[in-house]
């Protein structure tokens, strides 16, 4: 799709959901009341104004709406709060309650445009077509009208029956170039519900051929089910066949292929089979457009949840949900869009990874092996999915349990490509923690031919020969060369930093670690390597600080040893141990050092 940004800029006329900068004029506390039961009341929409705050900061947009909507029972005219109330309604799904609110804040004098976008998907969704069409009609924003007018009002003219109007109606979307195959797409729905299985077909062909396209999941779903229902079971299989994911597509690609190879074409039931399902495709792709530009976020989260109003089946639409949900943190709430999916949806094996990945990000990490254990009984062929349990028994430190899956997702892969560097960097770190080290330096060696000398492969075995004083010269170039690869990156100023330290070079050192430690000011593992270097810089106090500083903070590493920080704070530290190096070869490596 074209112009992104330009498209958030021009319809931001919505008040972005997610904003609580200013506070909708309430019934003042301190305001003359008629009697104690009126002050009872105006302090009971008080505290539900307040809590309605506090959930809308954290978030909790369903439990803000709710408090909202408690505190309208006591001020019901009050403008700026009804308009809120409705964005969040939207963002919720909650469009039958939105609709009224924003009817109500259109009373009130709100020219908002997205309230017509509201009132014609309720309209559309209770059969009311006419007034689906002068809602959609009355947006008077040029965005509007060239992109998101058109996908909608053919829609609802598919729902009134009226064929030739809502093809017509798609044909601004031929202005722009970036929209060519999203018309196209379209037109070919709309023939295709409309029985015009010709025209359909001509072009659902167009997508096909056009090499230029990308092929989403859903034309595949929605095309491939065109060609089993009109006798073409060979050329669906071909088709789906064509594509191949090794990510969290591949799972959702095979159930696919697996359904349309097993399809009965003459008990294939069309996807189209109500405008409202059209309609939650316009939406979809409208919310997959807003949600390519990072302002277009709240936009993006209130599209989508109209789109699974208007199709409450549509587990794509329900991924993207998630996928908002996800990026504003709200983990829970995307597992429960994920609860919804059934298990014979194609998306079901996708939605159990991302679920039990939103299980780590909330560190809870008993259901989210439960759950990647389970799978992999039902799913034993998914690399994948072997992947993530490693990561997890990894990031749990049962090292000899990730090392059993690692080396499983190797079998499962047919042939090594360069992507699979992150498998053998992962076998490799928990072979290094289960102090095999052997075993980890082949994996990190495969894993750096793989990947191209990727910095983390670099950092990490360099890092590594350095603390068993091994290859000094090779180690420290490794370091610089990942330094130079990634220098923003805390971790990796860190290596360089206490790469220097280990030849004596404090300055040095210092520079680096101070860098390091101003990127992640909360790594305690930082704090300590620039306490030494501190210490031995001839900067004693602040050794001694940074040291203490250290074991105020978590270290999720295992490296930091409490009882050495705590000697080194009483008795500081002995002569150095410097390693032996080639100062040549060591200078011309710092010459190489290109990023500051």
């Amino acid at each position: 799709m074209a112009k992104f940004g330009f498209i958030i800029i021009l319809i931001s006329g919505v008040i972005f959901f997610n904003s609580c900068s200013r506070k909708p004029e309430l019934p003042a506390a301190e305001a003359p009341v008629q009697s104690g039961k009126e002050e009872q009341r105006m302090s009971k929409a008080y505290g539900a104004y307040i809590a309605g705050r506090v959930a809308h900061l954290r978030n909790n947009f369903n439990k803000a709406a709710d408090y909202y909507i408690e505190t309208l029972q006591s001020d019901p005219d009050n403008p700026e709060l009804v308009s809120r109330v409705y964005l969040l309604l939207a963002s919720e799904g909650r469009i039958d309650e939105a609709a009224k609110y924003a009817r109500i804040s259109r009373q009130n004098g709100d020219n908002n445009n997205f309230i017509n976008i509201i009132l014609s998907v309720n309209d559309m969704k209770h059969g009311r077509y006419e007034e689906a069409g002068k809602a959609i009609n009355s947006v008077n924003n040029p965005i509007y009208k060239n992109f998101i007018n058109p996908l909608m009002t053919a829609w609802i003219y598919a729902g009134a029956g009226e064929a030739d109007n809502a093809l017509n109606a798609l044909e601004p979307l031929k202005k722009e170039p970036g929209f060519k195959a999203l018309y196209i797409f379209q037109a070919g729905m709309i023939n295709d519900y409309f029985g015009r299985n010709a025209e359909a077909e001509r072009l659902y062909d167009r997508i096909v051929t056009d090499e230029s396209a990308e092929m989403s999941f859903r034309s595949l779903q929605i095309i491939t089910n065109f060609y089993l229902r009109n006798n073409q079971k060979e050329k669906a299989v071909r088709l789906v066949k064509k594509y191949n994911d090794e990510k969290l597509l591949a799972d959702m690609l095979e159930k696919l292929a697996d359904n349309v190879q097993n399809a009965d074409p003459a008990a294939t039931q069309p996807i189209l089979t109500d405008a409202n399902i059209g309609m939650a495709e316009a939406l979809f792709r409208i919310a997959g457009t807003l949600r390519q530009g990072a302002a277009g976020i709240d936009l993006a989260h209130m599209f989508i949840s109209m789109s699974i109003y208007s199709n409450p089946k549509y587990d794509l639409a329900k991924l993207l949900l998630a996928d908002i949900l996800e990026n504003r943190e709200m983990y829970a709430e995307a597992n429960q869009v994920y609860d919804e999916i059934d298990k014979d949806s194609e998306t079901y094996y996708t939605v159990q990874l991302k679920k039990a990945n939103n299980y780590v990000m909330m560190e809870d990490y008993i259901p989210a092996e439960i759950l990647l254990k389970s799978m992999a009984a039902e799913n034993p062929r998914s690399y994948q999915l072997f992947l993530d349990l490693g990561d997890l028994l990894r990031m749990r430190n049962k090292q000899d349990e990730a090392i059993k899956y690692y080396l499983q997702a190797i079998k499962k892969i047919p042939r090594l490509e360069n992507q699979h560097w992150i498998l053998f960097y992962a076998l490799g770190v928990s072979y290094e923690q289960n102090e095999d080290w052997k075993k980890a330096e082949n994996s990190f060696k495969e894993a750096m031919k793989l990947s191209g000398n990727h910095y983390l492969v670099l950092n990490y075995l360099g890092y590594s020969w350095l603390k068993q004083g091994r290859n000094t010269e090779q180690a420290f170039g490794m370091i610089v060369d990942a330094y130079n690869q990634a220098p923003n990156d805390g971790h990796i100023s860190d290596s360089l930093g206490w790469a220097f330290y280990q030849l004596g070079m404090y300055d040095q050192a210092i520079a680096y670690l101070e860098k390091a430690a101003e990127i992640e000011p909360a790594n305690a593992v930082i704090s300590d390597h620039l306490g030494d270097a501190y210490w031995f810089g001839g900067r004693k106090n602040e050794a001694r600080f940074q040291w203490k500083h250290a074991l105020t903070m978590k270290d999720d590493s295992g490296e930091l040893s409490v009882k050495n920080v705590k000697n080194k704070i009483k008795n500081g530290l002995n002569e150095p141990r410097i390693l032996s190096f080639n100062q040549a070869t060591v200078d011309e490596k710092i010459k190489e050092i290109t990023a500051e």
